[in-house]
């Protein structure tokens, strides 16, 4: 695992794995949108052009993106 990914895990509590690939979309949507910062969102993406690289995932993870933008302003 690299050392993004380990930080990312270690300040959310929760891998990108655990984010993308949970038992049902309600955990899903809930991963996406407690994400609270860049870094794990970086991870998420990454973790989701690796794996899945589905087109709405990505999308909900460009959205979370942008509201982390605009509250950083």
């Amino acid at each position: 695992m690299s050392n993004s990914s380990e930080q990312s895990t270690v300040s959310s509590g929760l891998s990108p794995e655990q984010r993308l690939e949970p038992p049902n979309t309600r955990l899903l949507n809930a991963g996406i949108v407690t994400i609270n910062d860049m870094e794990t969102l970086r991870a998420c993406v990454a973790y989701e052009n690796a794996h899945q690289q589905r087109v709405q995932i990505l999308r909900r993870l460009e959205h979370r993106a942008t509201e982390l933008r605009s509250q950083e302003d």
